[in-house]
């Protein structure tokens, strides 16, 4: 009970798609915290539904109107807010689902959700969009929990300027916005107070952080500048293009044991035509010259690559292309995804649209390369001596956790190791990774 006698509300939030949508619910946990509700699971009961979307694929929106409808389902009266990605871009269609009020909150607005999602009123055909598209700053956001996490998600950028073909994420995050250096290097902090030991540096698309800002700084520089900070921190990069990762970048992560060997770098194909067509500002000779010169710096740096498999005029030859220049390549391991039609981007009305049996069997066989070029990495780390973060106790009885270079480590220890950096060796392949011994 509070203070007036009244039970608190009971609010649920459940969250789809990438890091900076998981940062943001964050934020909103955060601020529900200091309120006067109860947390509940999206499952179970609640007064207030909040739902962050996704609409990076056609999946993702479906997924989103699933939840919408068992919030619906599971308390026909609750409020529900509806944000996210898919609610920028199809607020109509989240209107159509039901009869029962919906309030739709934009990502420029994300800020004002939560006294959005705790008003008395009704929130009949009440939005909260905004002008997506002319937002020139970030929205201001902060995270005092990141929950259970052993790693942190910290949104440092928003937006993208680059309208790739088949990509709808400009046109529901807007223009880039860069949060400002002086606030990074605070919410760094917080999340280091608050224990977090990992964190992930991310955005929509980080290799643009601080381009828009007065003055005018890069994501080199936002990096040294949390450095001098000394957290007891280890940071990662999530996704850079591969024309961002820049000599600078590479001579600074060579030079900080802060800065974990990691970098995953979208390729989405290796053949030049589709590139083009993508609208993707970079060769396939780049692409590989950027990954040789990665690892030549960084000699035990994971490789992570994103494919996307099928995309309008891709033919066999064109299939050919990209598995050969992936097969050439020092890569660590693969996100492949099929592509699909996403409607409002110039590739969903493309001639020579590809057929699904031909993407499912190249999907197949990208997926046995990833797992040949996983294996391989793995192996190559045999014997090893490495720093694990461990992040929880996998079923059964061994604890899991990650290396610098992002290879998953299973081993024995106590349960007091949880959210701890351990010194492992690392010895034999297993299934899902590697199994360690921990070094005493």
């Amino acid at each position: 009970m509070n203070i007036t006698g009244q039970s608190k509300k009971k609010i649920a939030v459940t969250t789809l798609g990438c890091k900076v949508n998981q940062f943001e619910s964050a934020a909103f946990l955060s601020e529900l915290a200091l309120r006067e509700v109860e947390l509940v699971p999206f499952s179970s009961p609640a007064e207030v539904y909040i739902i962050n979307t996704c609409a990076v694929t056609a999946r993702a929106g479906a997924q989103s109107r699933q939840l919408i409808r068992q919030a619906l389902r599971t308390n026909p009266e609750a409020r529900l807010i509806v944000t996210g990605c898919y609610a920028q871009i199809a607020a109509q269609d989240i209107l159509d689902i039901a009869d029962s009020p919906i309030c739709i909150v934009g990502n420029s607005c994300k800020h004002r959700l939560v006294d959005v999602a705790l008003a008395d009123r009704h929130c009949d055909l009440e939005m909260h969009l905004g002008d997506i598209a002319g937002h020139k700053e970030i929205c201001p956001l902060a995270v005092t929990s990141f929950g259970a996490r052993t790693r942190a998600y910290l949104k440092v950028q928003d937006g993208c300027n680059s309208f790739c073909s088949y990509c709808i994420v400009p046109y529901a995050r807007g223009r880039s916005r860069s949060l400002a250096p002086d606030k990074v290097v605070a919410q760094a902090a917080i999340f280091a107070e608050q224990g977090y030991k990992e964190q992930v540096l991310t955005g929509i698309h980080l290799g643009q952080y601080g381009q828009d800002l007065d003055p005018r700084t890069s994501l080199r520089e936002l990096l040294a500048q949390i450095l001098t900070r000394n957290l007891p921190v280890r940071y990662r990069l999530s996704s850079l293009e591969p024309t961002e990762i820049t000599d600078e970048i590479l001579s600074l992560m060579a030079e900080s044991p802060a800065i974990m060997p990691y970098l995953h770098i979208p390729l989405q194909s290796g053949d030049d035509q589709i590139l083009q067509r993508m609208n993707r500002r970079y060769s396939a000779a780049t692409f590989a010259k950027v990954v040789e010169d990665s690892v030549a710096r960084l000699p035990d740096a994971a490789i992570g690559v994103d494919v996307l498999v099928g995309f309008p005029g891709e033919d066999e030859g064109a299939f050919r292309n990209t598995y050969s220049l992936i097969e050439s390549l020092p890569v660590s391991y693969l996100h492949v995804f099929p592509y699909s039609r996403r409607p409002g981007t110039p590739a969903a009305s493309m001639a020579d649209q590809v057929a699904k049996a031909d993407k499912d069997e190249r999907v197949a066989l990208l997926r046995d390369l990833d797992h040949k070029k996983r294996t391989g990495f793995y192996q190559s780390h045999l014997g090893s001596i490495r720093q694990i973060l461990v992040e929880r106790r996998k079923k059964g009885c061994l604890l899991r956790g990650y290396t610098g270079n992002y290879i998953p480590v299973s081993f024995e220890g106590d349960n007091a190791l949880v959210n701890q950096l351990v010194t492992v060796r690392l010895e034999e392949l297993i299934a899902d990774g590697v199994l360690g011994r921990v070094v005493t």
